[in-house]
């Protein structure tokens, strides 16, 4: 199978490569893009001489023959590629997920933004097709996990999806006593390592309400049927409650080389590399309930979420906006959730918007946020 990774330098990108370096046999990576011409894709693209490459700083001369002109969509809709693996941040990859479904590849999908602001134009593109779940795949553990709960089943017999949240580095904190907390703090999580941005997201559980968009969008059930609790070692990543009262959980410990893998090899399963840790080393699966309240943010994002239209869009930008203030110095921790509510009530509109639409939403609440907490957007 030949692969393009979009964000080819982060987290998720960089355990994709892993998964392909294990499996020689079965992945050729045939196009990697970065937000950045670092140290790390200068050795990608020396590991892989044979992948075409963008980033968005340009790219040295002696590449130059390799270079994608045409960005990410030119990458995503390359006709060798079989399947585009879409690890960037933020909203960045679209278009290029648009286009890619557009040309007809399969899409491993590990950025929630792409959903959670362009999920209705997402979904526009897989009307009618016979298996949605095969041309775009989820890599997000939670995700990863409803979907493989799904094989085999019909949709109709789905009760409610639940969402598993770890909650953060402040689990158990009453949110009027998180005021002052630090940067650090924030990115302190508990259970996974991730960019600094996600981090504070599931801090605040911005980031459950963003998958509960994503789960709303790949999976067609509105935002009442998708729930969450609270599970703070990780280990079962997500249920699927069926209308006869069975569940089905997807376990393992926390490892996104698991859910890529997957994303991947579907429907087969490649070997691991290494052997995975059984039950009795996973400890006592403990759960409580997600009451409201306890995270206002994400009871923001929930509400946003569920009410459609452009919220989407504005979510995620003032989100992006508030967590780069936050991490700066320029905004209490606690004063998160207000800010985000602030936009949200500022351009909600009850339209869903096309994709120029979006962009150019996009620009006007970056720059409206950036501005009440004294930043430069």
């Amino acid at each position: 199978m030949n692969l393009v990774i979009l964000g080819s330098t982060g987290s998720i990108g960089r355990q994709t490569l892993e998964v392909v370096a294990a499996h020689p046999d079965r992945y050729v990576v045939t196009g990697l893009a970065a937000g950045h011409l670092d140290a790390i894709f200068t050795s990608q693209a020396a590991a892989w001489p044979t992948a075409r490459l963008w980033t968005s700083d340009g790219g040295p001369s002696a590449e130059s023959a390799r270079w994608a002109a045409g960005g990410l969509t030119d990458l995503a809709t390359m006709v060798a590629a079989d399947l585009i693996v879409v690890a960037t941040t933020g909203m960045a990859a679209l278009s290029a997920v648009l286009a890619a479904l557009s040309a007809g590849k399969r899409v491993a999908l590990a950025n929630k933004e792409t959903l959670v602001v362009g999920g209705h134009l997402v979904a526009r593109m897989l009307v009618g097709d016979p298996d949605p779940l095969d041309r775009l795949r989820p890599i997000d553990s939670e995700h990863s996990a409803i979907w493989q709960c799904l094989r085999g089943e019909r949709l109709t017999d789905v009760r409610r999806l639940i969402l598993t949240a770890s909650g953060g580095p402040f689990r158990g904190r009453q949110w009027a006593t998180l005021g002052d907390v630090r940067p650090a703090e924030a990115l302190a999580h508990p259970t996974w390592q991730m960019g600094p941005k996600i981090t504070v997201d599931s801090a605040t559980l911005v980031n459950k309400a963003f998958e509960a968009i994503e789960a709303s969008w790949l999976y067609g059930l509105p935002s009442p049927r998708i729930e969450a609790v609270i599970h703070p070692t990780s280990v079962v990543h997500s249920f699927v409650e069926f209308v006869d009262g069975t569940y089905k959980a997807a376990l393992g410990m926390p490892d996104m080389r698991l859910p890529i893998g997957y994303a991947l090899s579907a429907p087969e399963r490649a070997e691991a590399a290494e052997p995975s840790v059984g039950p009795v080393d996973w400890g006592s699966l403990e759960f409580t309930p997600l009451e409201v309240g306890m995270y206002p943010a994400y009871d923001l994002a929930r509400s946003a979420g569920a009410a459609g239209g452009n919220r989407g869009t504005i979510l995620n930008a003032a989100d992006e906006v508030a967590v780069a203030a936050f991490l700066a110095g320029s905004l209490r921790f606690s004063e998160l959730p207000a800010l985000i509510a602030r936009a949200v009530e500022a351009f909600e509109q009850d339209t869903e918007p096309e994709l120029a639409e979006i962009a150019g939403l996009d620009g006007e609440v970056r720059a409206a946020v950036a501005s009440w907490v004294g930043m430069t957007s």
